[in-house]
């Protein structure tokens, strides 16, 4: 099958995603927990329009040594690590490389954290409704790490919800989740930036923003 239109950005890919997702408008078990840094801007269309509440899920991408982008794993909050042997075997990667790679991504797990959340707390997981959003997927290693955070957590259902990803990446991880939402899935794939027309790069500022204005949403809710 041959895709025409990709999504113009992250806006639409979320307001996509939020019409899927139109039967949790304001569950108060619900959580909506965004992969940054991109997944913050389509998880904040989900959340505004549905009422919910948005929150993030920690996680850093392991790149292969010389070439960044290809994941050899991923690590999230709670000390979770997650894999990918067949790259790993594939490129003879040693494990003083994934160490390595391991250690230069907690710093920027912890960095992150600091920089967005700052004093806040992380949000209670246990019996929730939880919704994982990135605004896409390619391998899947990022996402595999995110449930497996949040499933430690005792949550209540996972739900993943991307706008874009290959079809074997999402026969991969719909075991492991309750339920997985991906409106496009195109063959070829080749990258997730190549269906939007606007992907540039998402700054921790737009990040900070999005998050100071759901949380100020929240609590003005609240106080009604």
């Amino acid at each position: 099958m041959k895709w025409d239109i990709p999504f113009r950005d992250r806006v639409e890919a979320g307001q996509t995603l939020a019409a899927a997702l139109a039967a949790w408008r304001e569950q108060a078990d619900v959580l909506v927990l965004a992969l940054p840094r991109g997944g913050v801007p389509v998880a904040y269309e989900i959340a505004s329009a549905l009422a919910l509440r948005l929150d993030l899920m920690l996680v850093r991408k392991l790149g292969t040594p010389g070439h960044k982008e290809l994941a050899m794993g991923a690590i999230a909050s709670g000390g979770v690590q997650v894999l990918n042997d067949d790259v790993i075997r594939h490129l003879h990667i040693p494990p003083a490389a994934i160490d390595a790679a391991v250690q230069e991504e907690v710093l920027e797990l912890q960095r992150r954290d600091l920089a967005y959340r700052g004093e806040r707390p992380a949000p209670a997981v246990a019996g929730q409704r939880v919704i994982l959003v990135d605004d896409g997927l390619a391998t899947g290693a990022t996402m595999r790490a995110a449930i497996a955070a949040v499933r430690q957590q005792a949550p209540a259902r996972i739900v993943v919800a991307v706008p874009v990803a290959p079809v074997e990446t999402l026969a991969m991880l719909r075991p492991l989740v309750d339920q997985l939402i991906c409106p496009l899935a195109p063959e070829p794939f080749f990258s997730i930036g190549q269906w939007y027309l606007d992907f540039a790069q998402t700054t921790d500022e737009e990040v900070k923003t999005l998050l100071s204005q759901a949380w100020r949403r929240e609590l003005r809710d609240a106080a009604q």
